[in-house]
């Protein structure tokens, strides 16, 4: 198996995954079995696709091998024997590949939303509501999930066990929950695109800098939840921020995979279609008069959007809007954000005092030290500048991001008064995570 096989059936895998699980999750009712049967669909595909070449339809494919892949281990847990001799399941492997086509995709194609609401049911604390969707739905490791809560592995690997352990011990209903329940859950449902989003956006780990399947998947929930709910701005505003922050993807990286900041994007790179659809959504969204946490974060992305260059950027209404986002959803990531503005605005010393005060919160988050180095270069503190960006580098989870310090780091040694250009860099590397 070549290097390219091997990663494109990666890839594909990593896309069919949420769909997959969450149809076989619908066939089974069972968490650890969808996940088994998918875990073995993959393994026949690593298998079986080198030699006799992808289906043409890979999902269907994953689903019909994955479902009977489970079906053989229920039926060797009955008899408690095993199957025949040389009867390893391996006839899926020359399954008639019409046969997987011709599985009806409307059974699935929204299955990834329904168990989204299935998995936040409210007999499940908050925080495991929205950790176990992460890990069931999304397919996201538990190390990134951890990342994207500021909490350690061995917590949020408890809490995901927690999380299933209670599922199963309740007997929780698997089918899809009715308009009132749907209405009840929409928080954490929306919180979970949110960082499902946030983990393709600034990817925590792995080769990657930028995961653009899992933020096109998010766009497509986010896309659902407003058909879902139309009258909700909060959804919208949602899809808005989306929308216009993976408008930029294609300018956040150079040739060489190296990180360009917001103010030195290329701004004609950046979509100008969806930064139209989020700032139509936006405007819709703020017409209602109800004013939540992401339709201020949009509103922040498209103030940006609607600079035509970095000069123009109107740092004095960004401020303005994280205050108003601290007052509303308090939370160390979103003050760290603010305080890029505030730099802007009043200066890197008055940005530096707010930044300071994070320490204990942010100590083990990456873009604290990043900004930090940033404000004390301006400040022309070299020496603390360059332990700052020492620690950043220490925390840094993609190569992407280790070399931007690294050059940072570079610029400071040619640079040893201080005079190295503008390094702030927090704002474009992730929307505010909510605690």
């Amino acid at each position: 198996m070549t290097t390219t096989e091997l990663s494109w059936i990666a890839t594909t895998l990593t896309a069919a995954r949420p769909r997959a699980v969450a149809a076989l999750l619908r066939y089974f009712r069972d968490l650890d079995t969808a996940e088994e049967g998918f875990q073995e669909a993959s393994l026949r595909a690593l298998r079986h696709w080198p030699e006799q070449g992808p289906p043409d339809d890979p999902l269907a494919w994953l689903i019909l091998v994955g479902r009977n892949a489970a079906l053989d281990e229920l039926r060797r847990r009955d008899r408690h024997d095993p199957l025949p001799e040389g009867d390893d399941g391996d006839a899926d492997a020359a399954l008639d590949t019409d046969l997987a086509e011709q599985l009806d995709q409307s059974h699935y194609r929204d299955d990834v939303l329904r168990l989204l609401f299935v998995c936040c049911h409210p007999a499940l604390p908050l925080a495991q509501q929205i950790a176990l969707a992460l890990r069931i739905v999304s397919g996201l490791s538990v190390p990134e999930i951890a990342r994207a809560f500021l909490v350690g592995e061995r917590a949020m690997e408890q809490r995901i066990t927690r999380a299933k352990q209670r599922v199963a011990a309740a007997g929780l209903p698997f089918d899809a929950p009715g308009v009132r329940e749907r209405g009840e859950r929409l928080a954490a449902v929306g919180a979970v695109v949110y960082l499902l989003f946030n983990e393709g956006y600034a990817a925590s780990g792995g080769t990657a800098h930028v995961r653009a399947a899992l933020c096109e998947e998010a766009i497509r929930l986010a896309r659902l939840l407003c058909a879902l709910f139309p009258d909700e701005p909060e959804t919208a505003g949602l899809c808005a921020l989306l929308l216009l922050q993976h408008a930029r993807a294609e300018a956040r990286l150079d040739a060489d995979g190296m990180v360009v900041l917001l103010e030195d994007q290329d701004r004609t790179r950046w979509h100008r279609a969806a930064i139209d659809e989020g700032l139509a959504l936006l405007d819709a969204a703020l017409h209602r008069r109800r004013i939540g946490p992401y339709q201020l974060q949009a509103a922040i992305a498209a103030t940006h959007a609607r600079a035509a260059h970095a000069a123009d950027t109107d740092w004095a209404e960004i401020d303005r809007l994280y205050a108003g986002l601290e007052r509303l959803q308090p939370s160390p990531v979103v003050t760290l954000n603010r305080a890029v503005a505030v730099a802007k605005v009043r200066g890197p010393e008055a940005a530096l005092v707010m930044v300071d005060a994070l320490a204990v919160p942010l100590s083990a988050y990456f873009h604290f030290h990043g900004l930090r180095g940033g404000l004390l270069t301006q400040l022309g503190r070299a020496d603390d500048a360059r332990r700052a960006f020492a620690d950043a580098l220490a925390l840094a989870r993609t190569a992407a991001e280790a070399a931007h310090i690294r050059l940072l780091l570079d610029r400071l040694g040619a640079h040893g008064d201080g005079t190295a250009s503008d390094t702030l860099h927090a704002k474009d590397e992730r929307c505010s995570i909510p605690s």
